[in-house]
């Protein structure tokens, strides 16, 4: 129990910042939070954190040893629920982080469903155009676009998306539909930044990269005002397929150039090894992954 102890102070620690904030969240005395995360490094032999007057920063030994903690607490608390309630049903808090358009589009819907079906589950919806740390922020399941970098995670493929080019019907009628990247040059174009940081839109032809200058209408750093504008006709826009496949299904925006594409990129549903051993994350990420397969993203 002295372990489990000390563990829970350690991870207390990573999540509040310091350890007087610990010492707060732990109801417990400074010292004491102290004693037991000197007690814990000096009991493994290893630095968990370094410390200086105003921060904390964990060690490789500690980040590694953070996951392992943070898997050894959640199976022990699930161990004790399942002993009192007499049933293996999915239960606690569930974390979950997506881009924010995708997670707003596709991951809050399939996390709704879930917690209607084990209503013991509460969620923490993690919405962020950032790649984040699962394993230092404590999250348990990411769905994350792109290749994939941090091998100590377990990653499920569930589709890919693809960077297109769309307009209205009614801006094509008006100035025409491009056949080649190099058309563009004549055209108005939407530029959302945070595909496009650079008044550039990048294309392949053959084994080539096409790189075409753009002339924009307007630049916006906001998704769904970009979309707007590329809807009334402001002109051509570039976007990830997933952000605009409704309003293609629904005709309001058509895929021009389609042959011109660049590489599709994965969408991946990704959790620490150690995750599933509990009965909540083993649940949704097999939920997940199913409807993600059937939702489609082009």
């Amino acid at each position: 129990m002295s372990t489990l102890l000390a563990m829970s102070t350690f991870v207390r620690i990573v999540e509040k910042g310091s350890l007087s904030a610990a010492a707060v969240a732990l109801d417990t005395s400074l010292p004491t939070v102290v004693r037991r995360l000197a007690s814990l490094e000096r009991h493994l032999g290893v630095r968990l954190l370094n410390r200086t007057t105003r921060r904390i920063h964990l060690t490789d030994e500690g980040t590694q040893y953070l996951e392992r903690c943070r898997a050894v607490l959640s199976a022990v608390q699930e161990a004790e629920e399942i002993l009192a309630s007499g049933r293996a049903e999915p239960r606690g808090k569930l974390s979950v982080t997506a881009s924010v358009l995708f997670g707003r589009r596709y991951v809050a819907p399939i996390v709704g469903e879930f917690i209607q079906r084990y209503p013991r589950v509460s969620a923490d919806l993690l919405f962020v155009d950032r790649v984040v740390n699962l394993i230092e922020e404590g999250v348990d399941v990411a769905v994350r676009i792109g290749h994939l970098r941090d091998s100590s995670l377990v990653s499920i493929h569930v589709g890919e998306v693809r960077r297109i080019v769309c307009a209205s019907p009614q801006y094509l009628r008006r100035y025409g539909t491009p056949r080649k990247p190099e058309d563009i040059r004549t055209h108005r174009c939407v530029r959302h930044t945070g595909l496009a940081p650079r008044n550039e839109w990048h294309f392949r032809s053959g084994r080539r990269d096409v790189i075409i200058p753009v002339n924009s209408a307007i630049a916006c750093n906001d998704i769904d005002s970009a979309i707007n504008a590329c809807l009334n006709g402001l002109g051509l826009g570039m976007f990830l397929s997933y952000q605009v496949a409704a309003n293609r299904r629904s005709n309001k925006l058509r895929y021009v150039l389609e042959e011109f594409e660049g590489d599709r990129q994965p969408v991946n549903v990704l959790h620490p090894h150690s995750k599933l051993a509990s009965t909540k994350v083993r649940a949704f990420v097999d939920y997940a992954v199913k409807r993600l397969r059937e939702a489609g993203f082009d």
